[in-house]
């Protein structure tokens, strides 16, 4: 078992461990029953490098991927799909009108969707493109720390490196959850996940073999573009995709030789994955965040 995670409570400061919660757990795994049950169609406006590998890992957790990203019917799609995903990754001309309207369709709607602002702060078109697309609300915003960084106004990483640690993003998070209403999943390490009231939450799972493949992070925002399909909390649904994910990417770490057989071991993981390990095994922790 991990180390109980510190967290802040009471006065400004003042630190002190932290159990996990197994109500966390158990929402989780019961978020995972509930998408199997209802295999939601996620529309995917995503990058050409990972699309491949995004569609096999929502068909392996149980979604029903859509790569719909063309102008004239990504906002069409986006009225029928379950969940949506825009992920800035590769922002064609193409993509970013599809964006547009399929963000535009949501936010009309009152429906959710997920932004992934890939190598935002470091490039400029993506940057423009995905602060704009803030503006739409989507329910989570998921990214690495440099990223979420940019995103509220920093500085970027190198590329779709973080050069920043997830706590270095704590701030930027609260800022675009208010900013935005979203909860935002900043991925690391241990990831951080805080929701539009403030909760704070730790998911200490996964695997640095996440950091070797192509698709890592792009996969776990598609992830969670299915999960608001079966959970309308949106911080539930981010720590619900989040906690699968990086506990099939430890599960599939342990049956790997390498980054080629990891990626393999990944999608037949999140495949076997079931509820019952999920409520067993997550060590979610619930912070208390000083106001």
């Amino acid at each position: 078992m991990r180390d109980a995670v510190p967290t802040s409570a009471g006065t400004p400061g003042a630190v002190r461990p932290v159990p996990p919660d197994p109500a966390l757990a158990e929402d989780a795994a019961a978020a995972l029953e509930d998408l199997r049950s209802a295999a939601p169609l996620v529309q995917c406006i995503t990058n050409a490098v990972v699309t491949n590998f995004t569609a096999n890992a929502l068909l392996a957790v149980g979604a029903s991927p859509a790569m719909t990203d063309i102008q004239g019917e990504g906002g069409v799609f986006a009225e029928l799909a379950d969940g949506l995903l825009v992920n800035t990754g590769t922002p064609t001309a193409e993509q970013r009108g599809a964006a547009y309207e399929a963000v535009g369709a949501r936010h009309r709607a009152g429906r959710a969707w997920v932004l992934d602002p890939v190598a935002v702060g470091a490039l400029p078109v993506r940057t423009a493109l995905a602060r704009d697309l803030l503006e739409f609300r989507p329910a989570i915003v998921r990214g690495n720390a440099s990223e979420i960084m940019a995103l509220a106004g920093g500085s970027g990483g190198r590329g779709t490196d973080a050069t920043h640690g997830v706590e270095a993003a704590r701030d930027a998070a609260a800022t675009l959850a208010e900013r935005a209403g979203s909860a935002v999943a900043v991925s690391g390490p241990v990831d951080l996940v805080r929701s539009p009231d403030g909760t704070v939450v730790r998911v200490p799972h996964g695997t640095p073999l996440l950091t070797r493949i192509t698709g890592g992070g792009c996969a776990l925002g598609a992830l969670m573009a299915a999960f608001t399909a079966v959970r309308t909390d949106p911080g539930a649904a981010a720590v619900a995709a989040t906690t699968v994910y990086t506990l099939a990417a430890e599960d599939a770490a342990a049956d790997a030789s390498g980054p080629g057989s990891f990626a393999v071991a990944l999608l037949d993981r999140l495949y076997a994955v079931t509820p019952e390990q999920v409520a067993a095994r997550a060590e979610l922790v619930r912070e208390e965040v000083a106001r």
